[in-house]
């Protein structure tokens, strides 16, 4: 079946669902990625990965006799635009699932005002959060300081710089990495943090800054576009090949559009790869495939992640604690227990814990160390 069909059978229209109502044979998610901005390279193999898990689902049966579908948000705009377009579909999705952006995070969770369950699936900034509101990634501290702690163990770095963009997650990076550094010893010898969203980065200006400072290392908190301009540049730079970078938001579709790294010193510390080669997720990219076709956008750690939520959206109403008060700890009941009844119709079970660190290898990603979660 070709991608479109697979993606058709699942996916409802917004506009339609509003005026249609809430419809109790259905278990709606509202699907929130994006489609555009910084991060809309990663959109498309978001939207492919949920299709999977609702496909999964419904071919088991659905939740309690109700088939999955999704209700697609361009979660790639303006926060407010974002904020407001979910907002009106409350009433008629029994939950949210979705990567994007925390400033749209931020937006969605103050106008969703804990009314309905939302899952936010990607590295986040850490922190409390409103009822309803299920964080299935890793704070910045759990992320990187074990990424950070094997390079350093491993090329003695000792003068980081801090690149980033300029909205919630990065600052919280900067804040945490910055605590992470100097605990190990070393110092952080530049920080920056680029306008975001804007037109793009000035990519020459900031490496040459880098050189000035003379940084070892670089930790990466650029996102989507700006981070493939940036990695484009450094590896033609003199800085290529000398100076690790580490990034917390790299994966392959990012990868591929900085037209890929030999330096053999960019390294990313994400939750999975797609070639890390362990059973759970051979096995994942093996439904992918046979769905989808070889040809489909990879399933990246972002996508990984959506098609855990819906799984998790699904395992959560089957578990009578889909709700915006009773989420959180449903969740966190789900990830404990070894029952796999809670997860029937979800063939790879539970989202994973911990992550790994990978290093560029071309247009590849190859996982070198697995990565023990630390901090909260």
């Amino acid at each position: 079946m070709e991608s479109s069909a697979v993606v058709r059978a699942v996916l409802r229209d917004r506009l339609e669902v509003v005026v249609a109502g809430p419809d109790a044979g259905a278990l709606r998610i509202g699907l929130l990625l994006p489609l555009s901005g910084a991060l809309g390279l990663t959109g498309p193999s978001g939207l492919l990965a949920a299709s999977l898990a609702a496909t999964e689902l419904n071919a088991a049966g659905g939740v309690a006799g109700r088939q999955v579908q999704l209700v697609l948000v361009d979660a790639g705009r303006l926060p407010g635009e974002v904020a407001r377009e979910a907002s009106g579909l409350v009433g008629v999705v029994d939950a949210f699932v979705g990567f994007h952006t925390s400033d749209v995070h931020r937006a969605l969770e103050d106008a969703l005002g804990g009314r309905v369950p939302y899952v936010f699936t990607p590295p986040h900034e850490g922190g409390a959060r409103r009822p309803g509101v299920v964080l299935l990634g890793d704070s910045p501290s759990r992320q990187l300081a074990p990424a950070v702690r094997w390079l350093v163990a491993r090329h003695r770095l000792r003068r980081w710089a801090l690149v980033g963009s300029d909205y919630i997650w990065p600052r919280a990076v900067h804040r945490a990495a910055a605590g992470i550094v100097r605990g190990l010893g070393a110092q952080v010898v530049a920080t920056r943090l680029t306008p975001f969203p804007g037109p793009g980065i000035d990519a020459e200006e900031i490496v040459a800054a880098l050189a000035r400072v003379r940084a070892d290392a670089v930790l990466l908190s650029l996102v989507g576009r700006d981070l493939a301009l940036f990695n484009r540049v450094f590896t033609a730079s003199p800085l290529a090949g000398r100076v690790v970078r580490l990034s917390g938001s790299l994966e392959e579709n990012g990868l591929l559009a900085a037209g890929g790294d030999d330096t053999g010193e960019l390294y990313a510390a994400m939750r999975s790869f797609a070639g890390q080669g362990d059973e759970r997720r051979v096995a994942l990219a093996e439904r992918h495939r046979a769905l989808f076709g070889g040809r489909a956008p990879v399933l990246d750690a972002y996508a990984e992640g959506c098609y855990d939520g819906v799984h998790l959206a699904a395992a959560l109403a089957r578990a009578d604690v889909l709700t915006a008060r009773d989420a959180q700890a449903g969740t966190a009941a789900l990830l404990a227990s070894a029952d796999r009844g809670a997860w029937a119709g979800a063939p790879s079970g539970p989202p994973r814990l911990g992550g790994f660190l990978a290093r560029a290898d071309g247009l590849d990603l190859t996982v070198i160390a697995p990565l023990r979660p630390t901090g909260p």
